[in-house]
């Protein structure tokens, strides 16, 4: 789960067309690599918001087509509804879900808007974290006027749009590009019926706070500024919404927080804080529920912030995180939580059929087959991953050892450094069999003309550098794993000391057996430079791991 991943969310000017929706989301769906997750028309609003995720640059691709098709489909002179608009795609944020950075993020977006403004002749306003003036960070502000007042405003020298004509285009109106931070729809759960003490937590914790009043903090004369407005005192969590409210289905009352910036206030800082608040007010908190979905990394963190609450290594497998995350916030508390469904990354993932989700018996049985792939690369790799497993193994036991209290926090981070590369290795069991296809397909471009045959032979060369790097970063990854096994060795449980030398002789022959997957790919690459590099940089990590497999095996023996 090592892609970067972003969340698209355009808000088209159409909710009461289905046959309308359904063909600009028919070209979403058309790119590879993005996956629709959801679509939210309104019939009063006439308005629908689509959410979709997948890689950057299939997003930018999937977005810019659905924009194209809704310039094409809907005509904002005839548009009519009670949501603020001035487009036929009205606004199209972006947001950074996973692996991905807010400053990429806002690239990408404004990647989408240069390519809406010179290729679609639509303008563009860039807003949010993708503006490129303070003004117009606030969509409310590039939108002003909506459609019925653009046309005037296109002719102001101070909205010029940052992309596309400074005129107007009158079927699709102009759109707003932005990138925004992952906002997280979050309900704390409480034993109470009551909607007052529910609004009156969340005002505890929400960053608005509530009202200063004088005297009785309920029903006190309101303070004002010299303004005249109200004086807020600010809640306890910073960029936090929320409201208290009941809900009949469950028969209890919620708060209802609206987490816009998770880097800020992650999932269980919000959670542990409505613990912390209920409790002073006499209440208890029973659970809480995500309401639409979550990015992975916010239930990782979760985990890891729970475990290190009780003293236990952090790592474990992602599994075991997300379970952790589940229960200590009681995420299972009104219906079964589950993960597949509510987990952006999972979701995505989908149904793939994978080598690493079959039995080892099923991929033995599909190593041997008559298939060229999996191979002698993602045979390494199963067997790196195995190897340093075992050393991720002993600083987990080691971080649990009674007596040990002290340290159980090294041995913590020496457990989630080795769950890195057995995941990168793990990752890497397949990507060696793509690496292998990709040649395959390539091999299968037509050959009938000169130009079929010069591109296919780029795209034969090119696949075949991929192949032989793949196998290199099995190397690299696995000899740096080594460094792992090797204090669990020195330092670890002394019972579990042969179970380091296993791991140090497993990611030897990982690393061997890369190397010839390396070799017999780069004979086949007329690039002398880039065969001679890899195979060097290859010959040091097959010798840095005989020496360090020594090592470590010298203090095994001296341990047995």
């Amino acid at each position: 789960m090592n892609q970067q991943l972003i969340e698209c969310v355009p808000n088209f000017s159409e909710g009461n067309d289905m046959q309308v929706i359904k063909q600009i989301t028919n070209e979403i769906e058309a790119v590879e690599g993005v996956k629709l997750l959801d679509v939210d028309p309104g019939k009063a609003t006439n308005r629908t918001v689509v959410t979709f995720v997948g890689t950057p640059e299939e997003v930018v691709e999937a977005a810019f087509r659905a924009v194209r098709k809704a310039s094409e489909l809907i005509d904002m002179r005839k548009h009519r509804g009670a949501h603020p608009r001035f487009g036929a795609t009205d606004v199209c944020p972006f947001v950074p879900v996973a692996n991905i950075t807010m400053e990429e993020t806002v690239e990408y977006a404004r990647k989408l808007a240069e390519r809406i403004g010179s290729e679609l002749g639509i303008s563009v306003y860039c807003y949010e974290n993708a503006a490129f003036e303070e003004k117009r960070k606030n969509l409310a502000e590039c939108r002003s006027g909506e459609y019925e007042g653009l046309a005037e405003k296109l002719r102001k020298p101070e909205w010029k749009p940052d992309f596309g004509p400074a005129e107007l285009n009158a079927g699709a109106g102009a759109t707003a590009v932005g990138a925004r931070d992952f906002l997280i729809a979050y309900n704390i759960n409480l034993n109470t019926t009551s909607t007052r003490r529910a609004n009156a937590l969340a005002f505890d914790v929400r960053e608005k706070g509530r009202v200063k009043r004088e005297g009785n903090p309920l029903t006190g004369k309101i303070v004002k500024d010299a303004n005249g407005e109200p004086v807020m005192i600010p809640g306890s969590l910073k960029a936090v919404k929320g409201i208290g409210w009941f809900i009949e289905e469950y028969g209890i009352a919620q708060v209802s927080l609206n987490l816009t910036n998770i880097s800020i206030t992650p999932l269980h800082v919000a959670f542990d804080e409505c613990v912390d608040k209920a409790a002073k007010r006499g209440m208890r908190v029973t659970g809480s529920e995500i309401v639409g979905l979550v990015p992975l990394k916010a239930m990782l963190d979760a985990g890891r912030y729970f475990l290190k609450k009780q003293k236990r290594s952090t790592g474990v497998s992602e599994k075991e995180l997300i379970k952790i995350a589940v229960k200590s916030m009681g995420l299972d508390d009104l219906y079964q939580f589950r993960p597949e469904e509510k987990i952006i990354e999972y979701i995505l993932a989908g149904k793939k059929k994978r080598l690493v989700d079959m039995t080892v018996e099923d991929f033995a049985d599909e190593t041997s087959s008559e298939s060229p792939a999996p191979g002698g690369g993602s045979v390494s790799a199963c067997i790196g991953a195995l190897g340093v497993a075992l050393g991720t193994m002993v600083a987990n036991l080691s971080s649990h050892k009674r007596g040990w209290d002290d340290k159980w926090e090294e041995f913590s981070e020496w457990a989630e450094k080795g769950r890195k590369y057995q995941e990168e290795l793990v990752h890497l069991i397949d990507e060696d069999t793509n690496a292998f296809n990709r040649i395959m397909d390539a091999f299968g471009m037509p050959k009938k003309t000169e130009e079929e045959k010069e591109k296919r032979q780029e795209a034969i060369t090119e696949a075949t550098k991929y192949a032989t790097l793949i196998p290199f970063r099995i190397m690299e990854t696995a000899y740096k794993s080594l460094e792992v096994i090797k204090v669990m060795a020195e330092k670890g449980l002394p019972a579990s000391v042969s179970d380091a030398g296993v791991g140090a002789l497993a990611v030897r022959s990982c690393v061997m057996g890369a190397f010839l997957n390396v070799k017999i790919n780069a004979a086949e690459i007329d690039d002398k430079k880039f065969v001679d590099d890899i195979i060097s940089r290859g010959e040091e990590i097959k010798n840095k791991t005989i020496k360090a497999e020594k090592e470590i095996l010298d203090i095994v023996d001296g341990k047995i």
